[in-house]
């Protein structure tokens, strides 16, 4: 997959799947699963670090855990995201952090957060032919001013940000936990894909965190996510019978040992 397969999906009216991914393991069993795009999203603040927010998360870590899924995917196209405060202070900023993680991380392109307020970055970016997806709607950088992890309401600054981001040269844009109608206008108005999370059914793409499609996130449960699978209960499983045997000494059996 490249960034110009994803304009000709939206052309030909296929749908696009994309799931996060953080790590070697995962990434290869995502990619050879044949989803689209593996994102690299700062979510990992939250479901790899334990945070109640992605803010915390640095362009070094972020870097760190794109690295790994770029070492992974043979078929997927890898996108890496640019976390709080590593694009918004200048554009020369966001040219460098964006930069990095094609040449450093093994990125093929970059997300970043934010409409209008940010169309120079991508412009600038762009201009270095480094591809972005935008992100509109509820953007999790700005979870404070936002109060919380909210649908967002405001159809016509969204409306405006996302054809911003297409102005800007963004190759696709994430949608956010906005109404359904909404997200059906904007993928209807805008030549570049919509991939949407919480954005209803009308979007090119759809976009699921992969801890929360699995069932290996409890601790935030947003309506928008279906549960493929309960790996949670799996393992937790797994490793109750792991404890179990080694207490009553039944592993390791004889098979399991060297003569």
């Amino acid at each position: 997959m490249t960034v110009p397969d994803f304009l000709t999906a939206k052309k030909a009216g296929r749908k696009l799947s994309v799931l996060t991914a953080y790590d070697y393991t995962t990434g290869l069993l995502l990619d050879s699963s044949g989803v689209d795009a593996l994102l690299v999203g700062d979510s990992l603040g939250m479901v790899m670090q334990g945070n109640d927010n992605p803010l915390a998360v640095t362009l070094e870590e972020s870097l760190y855990h794109t690295r790994c899924v770029s070492r992974a995917a043979r078929r997927a196209l890898v996108i890496g995201d640019l976390p709080f405060l590593t694009y918004q202070t200048s554009a020369e900023q966001a040219i460098i952090s964006a930069g990095r993680m094609l040449k450093e991380a093994g990125a093929q392109a970059v997300k970043l957060e934010g409409g209008i307020r940010c169309a120079e970055a991508i412009r600038r970016i762009v201009e270095c032919d480094i591809p972005v997806m935008g992100h509109v709607g509820m953007t999790p950088q700005s979870v404070h001013a936002f109060g919380g992890f909210k649908v967002q309401r405001n159809e016509a600054k969204i409306l405006e940000d996302a054809l911003a981001v297409e102005q800007a040269g963004a190759f696709a844009v994430v949608l956010e936990c906005i109404p359904s109608p909404l997200g059906e206008e904007i993928t209807k108005k805008l030549t570049i894909p919509t991939i949407g999370i919480g954005a209803g059914p009308n979007c090119d793409g759809q976009v699921l965190v992969v801890q929360d499609m699995l069932g290996m996130f409890d601790e935030v449960r947003p309506k928008f996510v279906k549960r493929y699978a309960d790996l949670g209960s799996a393992i937790r499983q797994a490793a109750e019978k792991f404890r179990e045997e080694v207490r009553d000494g039944v592993f390791p059996s004889p098979e399991y040992s060297f003569k």
